[in-house]
C-alpha cells in the first residue's frame, strides 16, 4: 500500500487501480448574500428562501425561475414529452424556429416509430401536439390506432426566431454577425426584431402547463419541439431562461415528468423522472454550437440489490447485487463498449464496486475484439464521498418503501450532510475530468441513485431543495457533457436512461392498473 495523500491510497491490481479515500468534513465560511425568494415546485411550501450563488456559480445559477405556483391537481399525473423526429430542415442545418415548411425525413419517420414502440404499452388519456407539420406527423405515428383525437395547441409551437427562420446557420452568422453569436452563447438575452425569443418561449411554456394540467387525464402525451420541450421541463422544475440548451432534447427523445398532489392545498410536487431517452445511443458523440464535446462524465447507478419481496430498507446495509443487478451492470458495460473510458470512480459500496469491475472488464477487452489485440488498462478508483448510506441511515423517519433515488422526506440535517458531502465529490470529479493529457476524457462514476441525484443538482448549480425534483432508477445512466471543458459547466444529455437494459429496463410510462402511485 503506497501513501499518495493523507486521505488517498492506491493499490494496483494486474489490470486496475483502486483508490481508497476517507471522508473529510470541513466547515468553510461562506460569504453573506441577500436572500432571494424563489418558487420551487419541490419545496414544502412552494416558496422558500435561498442564498444567492457564489461567484463561480453566478453565470448559470443566478437565474432560478420565479413563477406563480402551478394549479392544484386532485390526482397524480404523468406527462410524457416527445420531440419530433428528424425534419428536412434539421438535415439541411437550417434554422426552423416556428416556421412550418419542413417535414419529417425517412429517418425522422423511423425515429417516431421507435418512440411509438417505446411507449406502446401505455394507454394515454390524451395527446397534445404542436400544430406544426413535423410535430403533428410525429404525434400521429406515436398515437397510432388510438381513437381519441390529438389536441393541437399553438403555444406548443417551436420558439419564434423571426428573421433567423429559414436561414442556414452559416447564413445567419454572415447576415447577423454579433446577434447570431449572442444566440449561440447567450440565448437568454438574445434579441432580434425587437423580441427576446427565449423569454417569450418560457412564458409560453408556463402557460402550456396550465392547460395540460387542467385536463382530467392521468397519463398525458405531449409531442412538440426541441426548444419548447426544454422550456416545459425547465419551467416545471423551476429553472429560468439561463438553462436553455442545458437540458438536451434530441429528435424523438422522451422526457417524463411526474406531478403528485400535496396533502394540503397548493402547487403539486413535480419530479423529472427521465430526460431525453432517445431512439439512438445516449453516448454517441455530440456537439454544441459547433463545438465538439471532448470531456464527459457518465453517472452509472449500480445494479439492483433488493427484490420486490424484501422489506428491508434500501439504505439498511451494504449488499452485493442480485442476479437482476448483475444483468443490469453487464448491459451498461455493453452500452459503453464503443467509448474509451479514461477512468472509473466508484463508491466503495459492494454493488458499486461490482458494477465498476463489470464496466472495466469489458473496456479492457474491447481492444481485443478485433484482429489486433492490444490490451489497455482502465484506471479504477474508489471515492468515499460517493457513499452516503451512513448519512441516510441516520434518519429514522424514512420508510422502507422509499423509492431508490428519492431524497424527498429526509430530515433537513440529513439532507444537508448529503449535500455537503456530494459537493466535495462533485469538485473531485471535475478535477478528475480535467486531469490527464488526452484530448478526449471520459470519467464513469458508479454510485447509488441518491448520490447521483445530488451530483446532478450540483452540475446544474442548484441548491439542496432541488434534489426532490429528480429521480433515478437502479441500473440507469445519466450523461453530462462539457463542451467548454470542466470549468465551462455541464450540459445534461440524458437523465435516468434505461433503454439499454432491454427487457429488464424500467418502463418509461407507468402501469394503468392499480396505479395510485408511480
Amino acid at each position: 500500500m503506497i501513501s499518495v495523500t493523507p486521505s488517498l491510497f492506491v493499490h494496483r491490481t494486474p489490470t486496475s487501480y483502486f483508490f481508497f479515500t476517507t471522508t473529510i468534513t470541513t466547515r468553510r465560511s461562506k460569504p453573506s448574500f441577500p436572500a432571494l425568494s424563489v418558487w420551487s415546485s419541490s419545496s414544502p411550501s412552494g416558496l422558500y428562501e435561498i442564498a444567492d450563488k457564489s461567484e463561480k456559480r453566478q453565470e448559470l445559477g443566478s437565474e432560478l425561475y420565479s413563477s406563480a405556483p402551478f394549479p392544484e391537481i386532485k390526482a397524480a399525473k404523468r406527462v410524457v414529452l416527445v420531440r419530433h423526429g428528424q425534419s428536412t430542415w434539421n438535415e439541411e442545418g437550417r434554422i426552423q424556429g416556428s416556421s412550418d415548411f419542413s417535414v419529417l425525413t425517412n429517418k425522422g419517420e423511423a425515429q417516431a416509430e421507435t418512440s411509438r414502440q417505446m411507449l406502446i404499452d401505455d394507454s394515454f388519456d390524451v395527446c397534445f401536439s404542436s400544430p406544426l407539420l413535423r410535430s403533428r406527423r410525429t404525434a400521429e405515428i406515436i398515437w397510432g390506432s388510438r381513437n381519441e383525437e390529438i389536441l393541437t395547441d399553438p403555444d406548443l409551437r417551436e420558439i419564434d426566431l423571426y428573421s433567423f427562420q429559414g436561414l442556414l446557420k452559416h447564413e445567419g452568422k454572415a447576415k447577423f454577425g454579433e446577434a447570431f453569436r449572442q444566440w449561440q452563447v447567450d440565448a437568454a438575452n438574445f434579441n432580434i426584431d425587437g423580441h427576446y425569443p427565449v423569454r417569450e418561449l418560457w412564458a409560453r411554456a408556463r402557460n402550456c402547463w396550465n392547460k395540460i394540467l387542467a385536463h382530467e387525464g392521468g397519463s398525458i402525451l405531449v409531442v412538440a419541439h426541441n426548444a419548447v420541450n426544454q422550456a416545459l421541463v425547465a419551467t416545471a422544475i423551476g429553472l429560468g431562461t439561463k438553462y436553455f440548451r442545458i437540458l438536451l432534447q434530441s429528435n424523438c427523445g422522451v422526457s417524463v415528468l411526474d406531478f403528485t398532489p400535496r396533502l394540503e392545498v397548493g402547487s403539486p410536487l413535480i419530479c423529472l423522472n427521465r430526460l431525453n431517452q432517445t431512439p439512438n445511443s445516449p453516448v454517441a458523440g455530440g456537439s454544441f454550437g459547433g463545438r465538439k464535446t471532448s470531456k464527459r462524465i457518465i453517472l452509472v447507478c449500480h445494479g439492483s440489490t433488493l427484490t420486490n419481496t424484501e422489506a428491508s430498507s434500501h439504505f439498511s446495509e451494504d449488499q452485493t447485487m442480485n442476479m437482476l443487478g448483475v444483468i443490469q451492470s453487464q448491459k451498461t458495460a455493453e452500452l459503453l463498449l464503443d467509448l474509451k473510458v479514461s477512468s472509473i470512480v466508484s463508491s466503495p459500496k459492494k454493488a458499486c464496486v461490482q458494477t465498476a469491475i463489470a464496466i472495466s472488464s469489458v473496456q479492457e477487452a474491447a481492444d481485443c475484439l478485433g484482429a489486433d489485440c492490444v490490451p489497455r488498462y482502465v484506471e479504477m478508483k474508489q471515492l468515499g464521498n460517493l457513499n452516503v448510506e451512513s448519512i441516510l441511515q441516520q434518519d429514522s423517519n424514512v420508510v422502507s418503501s422509499l423509492q431508490p433515488g428519492s431524497l424527498n422526506g429526509f430530515e433537513d440535517t440529513v439532507l444537508s450532510a448529503v449535500w455537503d458531502q456530494s459537493e466535495q465529490a462533485w469538485q473531485y470529479l471535475l478535477k478528475e475530468l480535467a486531469s490527464g493529457i488526452e484530448q478526449e476524457r471520459i470519467v464513469v462514476v458508479v454510485g447509488d441513485p441518491a448520490i447521483h441525484i445530488a451530483l446532478l443538482a450540483h452540475c446544474l448549480n442548484l441548491t439542496k431543495e432541488w434534489v426532490g425534483s429528480f429521480h433515478l432508477d437502479d441500473g440507469s445512466i445519466s450523461v453530462v457533457d462539457f463542451p467548454d471543458g470542466p470549468a465551462g459547466g455541464g450540459v445534461i444529455r440524458c437523465i435516468n436512461y434505461t433503454a439499454h437494459l432491454g427487457r429488464w429496463s424500467i418502463p418509461i410510462t407507468r402501469s394503468t392498473v392499480d396505479d395510485e402511485e408511480f
